[in-house]
Parts: C-alpha cells; sequence; structure tokens
C-alpha cells in the first residue's frame, strides 16, 4: 500500500489519514494529525520544520521512506508524544530538546512571551522574573531569550526536570538564566521578583487517571494536583506575595480549572486573558490584591496541606515583609 508514496507531500497526508484512523490524541504542541504528521516527516528526513511548501513535491528515496513510516508506526502502536519521538519541541518561536524528564512545552504563556507581556505589565520594569515549576526550562529561558535585560529564575522540586532545563539553557545559549531546585517558594527565601509566571500543575485527579496514553509518557507530578486541580495553585497564591516586589504581577495557568478557582476566591480580583485563539485557563494578578485576600487563601491552601498530612507554612503575612 506504501508503495504509491513517493513525495514528502504524499508521507505528510498518508500519516495524517492513519492517525486520523487510530484515534491518536493531539496536545503536545501540536492539536492536529496533518502537523503531527508534518513534523515526523521533516525530522526523519531532517529537514526544517518550516521547509516551504515548494518541497512538498521532493521525491524521497525507499530508505528515506522507511524512516519516515517507522515513526508513524511508534506514534500509533505505542501513543508516543510527537515531540518524544523526535526529541524536539517549539515554543515562542524557539526549539527546545524535549523527553519524558518534563511535560512537552505547550503554554498558551508563550503569547503573552511574545507580547511582552503587554498591556498586563503597564509599561513597568522588569529586573528580576521567575518561572516557578519551570520543567523543560521552555518559559524562563524563552522569557529571558526576547528580554536580555531581565535575570530569570527557573524552579523546580524535579531533578530530572531541572537537568533538562540547563540542557536547554545551553542548547538556547541562555546567559541570564538560573535553575533552582525548590518545592515552590521553599527554596526560594529572600528573594524577590517584579513578575512571577508559572503553570504549575492543575489536573484533577479523576481527569489524570482518564488521560489517553500520550498523556502517560509525561510525569505525573507535572500534571496531578488533588481533586479539583487546584492543590498546588493555592500555595502559590498565599505564598507569591512574599516573593513579589510591591507592584509585582503574577501571571499563573490553571487551564480547565479556571471555573473551580473562581467558585472558591470569587472575591479575588483575577484577569483572565483572553489569547488568539481564545481563553485559555491563564489569569493574571497583582501583588497588592493577593495581599488584600492572602487570610481567605492562606485559610484554604493551610486547609489542604492539613489534610494532605502537611505542616502548613509559618511564614508572615506579606503585608508585614514590605
Amino acid at each position: 500500500m506504501t508503495d504509491e508514496l513517493h513525495t514528502i507531500i504524499d508521507l505528510i497526508r498518508y500519516g495524517a489519514s492513519r492517525f486520523s484512523a487510530a484515534g491518536l490524541t493531539f496536545g503536545h504542541s501540536y492539536d492536529n494529525a496533518i502537523d503531527e504528521a508534518t513534523q515526523l516527516t521533516l525530522h526523519a528526513l531532517h529537514l526544517p520544520h518550516d521547509l516551504g511548501p515548494a518541497y512538498g513535491q521532493a521525491r524521497v528515496t525507499l530508505a528515506e521512506k522507511e524512516d519516515v513510516l517507522a515513526l508513524f508506526l511508534r506514534r500509533i502502536e505505542e501513543r508516543v508524544p510527537a515531540a518524544y519521538l523526535t526529541g524536539e519541541a517549539w515554543f515562542a518561536g524557539l526549539s527546545f530538546k524535549s523527553d519524558a524528564r518534563a511535560l512537552v512545552p505547550r503554554s498558551p504563556i508563550a503569547e503573552l512571551i511574545l507580547s511582552g507581556f503587554e498591556p498586563w505589565l503597564g509599561g513597568r520594569e522588569v529586573r528580576r522574573a521567575l518561572d516557578l515549576c519551570t520543567g523543560s526550562g521552555c518559559i524562563a529561558i524563552a522569557m529571558a531569550h526576547y528580554n536580555p535585560d531581565w535575570h530569570v529564575d527557573g524552579a523546580d522540586i524535579s531533578d530530572e526536570a531541572l537537568s533538562l532545563a540547563r540542557e536547554n539553557e545551553s542548547r538556547l545559549l541562555s546567559a541570564n538564566t538560573r535553575f533552582v531546585r525548590s518545592d515552590l517558594f521553599a527554596d526560594l527565601q529572600g528573594e524577590h521578583y517584579d513578575l512571577i509566571v508559572t503553570n504549575p500543575p492543575y489536573v484533577t485527579n479523576d481527569e489524570t487517571d482518564a488521560l489517553p496514553k500520550e498523556y502517560s509518557y509525561e510525569p505525573d507530578l507535572g500534571l496531578r494536583a488533588g481533586d479539583d486541580g487546584l492543590d498546588i495553585v493555592l500555595r502559590i497564591l498565599r505564598d507569591a506575595p512574599l516573593h513579589l516586589t510591591d507592584d509585582g504581577l503574577l501571571v499563573c495557568e490553571v487551564g480547565e480549572s479556571e471555573r473551580a478557582l473562581s467558585a472558591l476566591l470569587p472575591e479575588l480580583p483575577l484577569v483572565w486573558v483572553e489569547f488568539k485563539v481564545g481563553q485559555m485557563g491563564v489569569f493574571v494578578v497583582e501583588r497588592h490584591d493577593l495581599v488584600n485576600h492572602h487570610a481567605r487563601i492562606r485559610a484554604l491552601a493551610d486547609a489542604r496541606e492539613r489534610a494532605a498530612g502537611v505542616s502548613p507554612t509559618s511564614a508572615p503575612a506579606p503585608d508585614r515583609l514590605f
């Protein structure tokens, strides 16, 4: 059946048809069968990801065809995310190494980075920024790349994720980043930032258990976040004011847990970002609003920690630190 496949576009069309017929799940960098088939085809042929359409009619050798079809077969039979098969994911216009040490880069926060976080920053100066739950380091490195005058820290609890982040730091020659191991803010005492950006775990337990096989290759630590997906987010909201400067800003992704967070803290003035493709569960909040509502946030976060058998933080209220 594959004898009739002769050109690059033949292979891409064939792969997309096979992926759709197999019922694959798309959600790791690309969201459709054609883009994933293109990614795998060009990777196997050692061609750039932005190859012009004029090359679609270029003929492939038998050996090249076999390489492409072998990748298609793995994608179908093993359900491995395409980014893990190629070892590469694109984020905010940059190429990152991607493997099972961290989630595949795919956050809509990339759009905010490319827009300079405007209008949310409102022109305020940023000297230090933090990417909390940095994973592969994609958000931290992209922020540093497009803002060379910023110093950007990336923090994560996973040593494996941090090793991947440091490899990406070298890969992209990032000179204004630093990666540190920290359980959220626990090992960042005394550090203060003008901007904190975070894409933490926010998938509910039930949703995590029901995810398609593609997600089983990613670390569970980067996905699971309690019965409503807010166990980690509440701790971040509680402790972020201790690490933000007076007019600091927090940008946080919560995905499908947006509705649960709004119901839990209806009085907290969260601004939900509208992206080019629609609202996607990312909010912006000012430090002073987190301080004003700290008592309620802390009560909720502390209760979660006690329920998990963890002693709540004994840090002072944020309004006593500045």
